[in-house]
């Protein structure tokens, strides 16, 4: 009909097309449209983050009275107590309590517990809290800061401590004084890395028992035998018995939860054994009928675990993701049988990590029976190689768009790439580590081929995909394209521009690389032409102590060569060095941090996380003075998020950025610098920095 637009829709249609958009610079530029727009974007906008000092009361948005989760843990300034700002705290509560009335999901930065005896008492309804806390815990009576929330909200049914400081001795005190409340909690997040030593097995259990209705459970935990109350049989068949709804499970070693790379030995085998019989793991899974979700990264060897993983198939039939650490035997490829993890055939996301035994034969069952993976990590498996995973690579190539390589002595980077160029055309997201030096001799093998891999099984490939009806993965006897490969071994010097195709749908690249390392071999190695890459995330790990001065820059110039990047984390954070304490002749942080941004104004970032590195003699993380220099240069950036300290006059550097509006300074790591013990940034500078980035004319 002549005339019609789509204001013409009736308002609950627009609604509905309102609320399915869930980028926030979209909707803001929705709502600019028309009044009609605007309204009904402020409608339906059910989540919202607070960024803005917690002095400007007149700063509060005062139009999103539809708002479910309402998150305060991001405040400026970061880390403080906010509510306390005012002279009078219960001002600001009340206020945020009118403006946000139907509230329910609530997150927010504890630093006391006073925070949450004022904010529980204005939303009794809450049902998802997830606290926030990196600083110290303050000296108090065992749960006494999750105490208001459990006291108040008798509806809870969510709650996340995976980025809370608190102690093991909180917990359980907390749930058998409010038995009510710990009964209608679902979801229970206790995995943080705060923790030296997980919780014991007494403390699961007391855990389980109070809280009968969980169906999703995250904890860190000790596995270890040589610890009093380590977990083991007696534990997992707790939990079962105890928790029979459980979709989701993670239970991590304390030690596996670093963030720096390590294996646990020279052949892959941890000294001790834990203390996990294949008759405790069976009886687990048996109990679990409902869960979709397992994580076990037990940090101690659990051999023959093929027989119990095999359950996973018959008892856990909607088991749709798997994480495994320390686990052996998980897929022997004895014969042409399927066995182990290789008959999970509904699995869509597999990580292995130190699996000592794990060989090229494995990787290849695992790719004829796990046919709907779309996300795979390897890590720290020894055995394999290039050969074995790209033909796993092959078999899984309808499916498979999110890989992981790391750690694996035979998977350099180049090999590790060229395992992945079946799938080179269609994958989303790739992790490799940047190792640029490696024998050719893993690369230079090819793949299996696939005719052979058939044949060998070809009886049993048949009975498993015979039902399939284009769900699984149906091969024929035919020769592959990808099983006669040229030798695909060639110097770093080389351009391989001939022998490499476009990552064409490559969106996401993750990066380790070593402290001394350079960048610039990236493109050689095979990364060169990614057309629609948008976030790079670049891990930098290693003692900068009685290392050279580096004889060139870093790289970051290079990634200039994706047009499409606009995002970037560039964590040092695992680099260490001499801040404040450099000897003589010795090149210190502020050096090292010239060597790594020198370039990154070359880049056209909207977006940069950065962890500077740190000196952990003082648990020192700050930004520079040629650091800050440098960010500077990043003409095009809106959003700049430092994770760690800087003093005032280095900050002030940014405010040359012509597009800069969001820029925080966030210690999120154990611990985190007490304000009396910091000459830098504390609340009075980063409220007059603030005040000064807000006074600023934004061109757009």
């Amino acid at each position: 009909m002549a005339g019609t637009s789509i204001n013409d829709l009736p308002d609950v249609l627009l609604s509905n097309i309102l609320a399915m958009v869930s980028d926030t610079r979209t909707r803001n530029s929705l709502s600019l449209v028309c009044r009609k727009f605007l309204s009904l974007e402020r409608a339906t906008r059910f989540s919202l983050s607070l960024r803005g000092n917690a002095e400007d009361l007149y700063g509060i948005p005062t139009c999103f009275r539809s708002v479910t989760h309402l998150d305060l843990s991001l405040v400026s300034p970061w880390g403080h107590v906010f509510l306390f700002s005012l002279p009078d705290p219960h001002l600001l509560a009340h206020r945020l309590r009118g403006l946000f009335p139907l509230v329910t999901s609530l997150t927010v930065y504890v630093r006391s517990s006073a925070t949450l005896q004022i904010l529980a008492r204005q939303w009794p309804g809450l049902r998802h809290v997830k606290l926030v806390r990196w600083h110290q815990r303050p000296q108090s009576v065992p749960g006494e800061d999750l105490a208001p929330i459990f006291e108040h909200c008798r509806s809870l049914s969510t709650l996340d401590l995976s980025e809370f400081y608190y102690w093991i001795e909180d917990i359980p005190p907390v749930l058998l004084a409010n038995p009510l409340t710990a009964k209608s909690i679902s979801k229970l997040n206790l995995m943080t890395t705060s923790f030296t030593d997980g919780f014991k097995s007494t403390d699961i259990v007391t855990i389980t028992e109070a809280c009968p209705n969980l169906s999703q459970l995250l904890m860190a935990c000790t596995f270890d035998p040589r610890y009093f109350g380590f977990v083991g049989d007696e534990t997992l068949s707790a939990i079962a018995t105890n928790c029979p709804r459980l979709s989701l499970l993670h239970l991590a070693d304390t030690s596996t939860m670093a963030s720096v790379q390590g294996d646990p030995s020279a052949d892959g085998f941890t000294p001790e054994d834990a203390r996990i019989s294949t008759a405790a793991l069976i009886e687990l899974f048996s109990g679990l009928p409902l869960l979709e979700d397992l994580l076990l990264d037990v940090a101690k060897n659990v051999r023959d675990s093929g027989p119990a993983l095999e359950v996973l198939n018959t008892r856990c039939r909607k088991l749709r993701s798997l994480k495994l650490g320390q686990f052996h035997g998980i897929c022997m490829a004895v014969g042409s049988r399927l066995d182990g993890i290789a008959l999970c055939q509904g699995l869509e996301s597999l990580s292995v990590k130190n699996c000592a035994d794990l060989t090229d034969m494995g990787l290849i069952e695992i790719g004829r029976g796990c046919v709907r993976l779309s996300k795979f990590e390897v890590e720290g498996c020894k055995k394999i190689t290039m050969k074995g995973l790209r033909t796993m690579v092959s078999l899984l190539k309808r499916t498979l768009v999110d890989v992981k390589i790391s750690c694996c002595d035979n998977l350099h980077t180049i090999a590790s790439l060229r395992a992945l160029e079946p799938i080179q055309d269609r994958i989303r997201r790739v992790h490799v580590d940047c190792v640029w030096e490696g024998s050719g001799e893993d690369c230079e093998l090819g793949n299996f081929n696939l005719d052979e891999v058939d044949e060998l099984t070809s009886c049993s490939t048949h009975s498993l995909f015979e039902g399939e009806n284009n769900g699984g993965y149906s091969r024929k006897r035919k020769r592959s394209k990808h099983s006669t490969e040229p030798d695909c071994s060639f110097s770093m010097e080389s351009n391989g521009s001939e022998l490499w195709k476009r990552w064409d749908r490559l969106e996401y690249l993750s990066l380790w690389i070593g402290v001394g390392d350079f960048l610039s071999p990236l493109q050689s190695a095979g990364l060169d032409d990614c057309p629609v890459l948008q976030e790079i995330q670049i891990k930098v790990e290693g003692d900068c102590r009685g290392r050279h001065k580096p004889m060139d820059t870093f790289g970051l110039n290079i990634l200039g060569q994706y047009p499409q990047l606009t995002k970037m984390k560039l964590d040092c954070s695992d680099t260490i060095g001499y801040a404040l304490t450099c000897p003589s002749g010795q090149m210190d942080l502020t050096l090292w941090e010239r060597f790594f941004l020198n370039g990154i104004g070359s880049l056209g970032l909207t977006e940069l996380d950065y962890w500077p590195p740190q000196d952990r003699s003082f648990n020192q993380r700050s930004l520079s003075h040629p650091a800050a220099g440098l960010l500077a240069e990043c003409l095009t950036l809106r959003k700049l998020f430092i994770h760690g300290t800087a003093y005032e006059h280095f900050m002030n550097f940014l405010l040359n950025i012509p597009y800069l509006r969001d820029v925080q300074l966030r210690l999120d790591y154990y611990p985190a610098p007490e304000n009396d013990m910091s000459t830098e940034m504390r609340a009075r500078s980063c409220s007059r920095f603030e005040a000064a980035l807000n006074r600023r004319l934004i061109p757009d």
